[in-house]
Parts: C-alpha cells; sequence; structure tokens
C-alpha cells in the first residue's frame, strides 16, 4: 500500500496562488508516476496535471496549462502542485494519485489517491 497526504489548501482570492503538496509513503516512491485530479461536488473528478517517474515528463489540462506547475522530489518522496493567476472556476477539492506506469496523462490506472485538500477561490 501507499500512503498520500495531501497538504496546501485553502482559501485564497482570485489572482493569488497556492502550492500544495502530496507526502507519499508505503512504495517506492520513484517508481511511481504522480498526478493532481480535482473534483467539484456534483461532478466527475478531472485530471489536472502529472508527471513521470523521473519528473522529465509533464502533462496538464487545457484548463490549468501555463498557470499550473507540477513537480516532484523524489528524495522527500513528494509531489508538487504549484497553482498561480487562480480563478473562481479552480475551486474543488484536489487529489493527488499514483500509479506504477510508463509516461503521465489522464488515461492511466492510477491505483493509490489521497483524501484530498479543498481549494477555494472567492473574493
Amino acid at each position: 500500500q501507499m500512503q498520500l497526504v495531501e497538504s496546501g489548501g485553502g482559501l485564497v482570492q482570485p489572482g493569488n496562488s497556492l502550492r500544495l503538496s502530496c507526502a507519499a509513503s508505503g512504495r517506492a516512491f520513484i517508481f511511481y508516476s504522480m498526478a493532481w485530479f480535482r473534483q467539484v461536488p456534483g461532478q466527475e473528478r478531472e485530471f489536472v496535471a502529472g508527471i513521470d517517474r523521473s519528473g522529465g515528463s509533464t502533462d496538464y489540462a487545457d484548463s490549468v496549462k501555463g498557470r499550473f506547475t507540477i513537480s516532484r522530489d523524489n528524495a522527500k518522496n513528494t509531489v508538487y502542485l504549484q497553482m498561480n493567476s487562480l480563478k473562481v472556476e479552480d475551486t474543488a477539492v484536489y487529489y493527488c494519485a499514483a500509479g506504477r506506469f510508463v509516461g503521465t496523462g489522464p488515461n492511466k490506472p492510477y491505483e493509490y489517491w489521497g483524501q484530498g485538500t479543498q481549494v477555494t477561490v472567492s473574493s
């Protein structure tokens, strides 16, 4: 089993920034591709950003390209999501996910999920 614990969520005004963190334990982090998803109540969970095992390849949803950056620190078993220029429509619960596969992207077999952290963008 791999445990994923997200942190860094909160309430921010539009245009501001937040950085989410996801700490992994229980499995060899370096063997897992990582991603961030988000979900609004009543809607399906959607892919936000993904990063491969080495950190050399990333993928983003069109809605966040140019504003969000995913990164990982394999020495700290942690993946990050830097969110800039936040919009009201970015409000959601953000989930960290891990899967043992090559590459990254939305349609991959992510097998481990965190409990989520709430991000609210409001003036």
